[in-house]
């Protein structure tokens, strides 16, 4: 076979957009750029806990996430012309005002979740409403890059806590619970914040997310899984903690901890995340590249019609956004 019959033919992230996306697009990056150094703090403090905080590893992957979800478009986003949408401009606002409230009261959930979504809106306004309601999943699971869970490790301890004792009683072995204290006769277990199972369920729930905007189109499939994908992080995390006091009984509690962390902790929820998306795949209802509106039934609405009357041109857009973002750091010096 000639060298030039067995090549592989280019994947469709390769072409390259029609000239009408050059603007908005150099527009967008401006904006983006603009709106992060103004709130370089909240995207600062993202990246350490991403980075530096096992809980939230996972959200390192979320800006991959979205490129695939964008690029799996491409194909739709070529045969589109972005148009700055003039209202959502508002949003912009309103996710620097979130910003500024944050930094203001030292909350750094709502500074972050304003910053987030002060690009989020930025992205609306560069690319219009027709390419944002393609893009619609993309740009809403940017909200998965502000780290959460924190607020739920203390419940999640007391339901660990609960059902460890409640499977180290019906496995025969005498203990009593004091809160998230465990007594046993091979010593004592503290269900700890990093035991309390917030890592997997965190993880869990954003892959839940993932799933069911990509491949169920029923809201039966997608509540069933998205239940799933809570519940049973929360019970497998509960077995792990008995699985520890268990062994402890006949290895120590010193081994049955470092045990817990190698084996439980990493090779256990792999084999139940394995098993969950196992237990959905037969559910599975499209391709991931068919997810989101159809073309057509944009093109067909009236409404959407309606509102891109108010579009306007890249640079004005780009220049209106760079102004909020002036006014908002502005802001912080008053």
């Amino acid at each position: 076979m000639p060298p030039e019959s067995a090549a592989l033919p280019l994947p469709r992230a390769a072409a390259r957009l029609p000239a009408a996306w050059h603007r908005p697009l150099a527009g967008l990056a401006a904006a983006a750029l603009a709106l992060m150094l103004t709130t370089g703090q909240a995207w600062a403090a993202m990246a350490h806990q991403w980075w530096n905080i096992d809980t939230y590893s996972h959200l390192m992957l979320v800006p991959f996430i979205i490129a695939w979800l964008v690029a799996l478009k491409e194909e739709v986003l070529a045969s589109l012309a972005p148009q700055p949408f003039l209202p959502a401009l508002a949003g912009v606002a309103a996710g620097l005002a979130l910003w500024r409230a944050g930094e203001g009261l030292g909350i750094n959930l709502v500074a972050q979740a304003g910053a987030v979504g002060a690009l989020q809106a930025a992205a609306i306004t560069m690319l219009g409403l027709r390419v944002a309601i393609v893009l619609a999943l993309p740009i809403a699971f940017a909200a998965f890059m502000v780290p959460f869970g924190d607020e739920i490790i203390p419940p999640l301890q007391a339901i660990t806590a609960e059902i460890a004792i409640a499977l180290t009683h019906a496995s025969g072995i005498a203990a009593r619970i004091e809160g998230i204290h465990i007594h046993t006769p091979a010593g004592l277990f503290v269900v700890a914040e990093a035991c309390s199972g917030v890592k997997f369920l965190a993880a869990m729930v954003t892959l839940g997310v993932l799933v069911c905007a990509t491949r169920l189109r029923r809201w039966t499939s997608r509540a069933a899984f998205m239940a799933a994908c809570v519940i049973v992080p929360i019970l497998a995390n509960g077995v792990r903690a008995w699985a520890t006091i268990y062994v402890a009984q006949y290895v120590g509690a010193e081994k049955a901890t470092g045990f817990d962390h190698i084996v439980y902790g990493w090779v256990f929820f792999a084999i139940v995340l394995a098993v969950l998306l196992g237990a959905a795949w037969r559910f599975v209802e499209r391709e991931a590249e068919d997810y989101g509106w159809p073309l057509a039934a944009i093109d067909s609405s009236r409404w959407v019609r309606r509102f891109e009357a108010h579009a306007f041109a890249p640079g004005s857009a780009a220049a209106a956004i760079i102004a909020l973002g002036v006014i908002a750091a502005l802001s912080l010096l008053l």
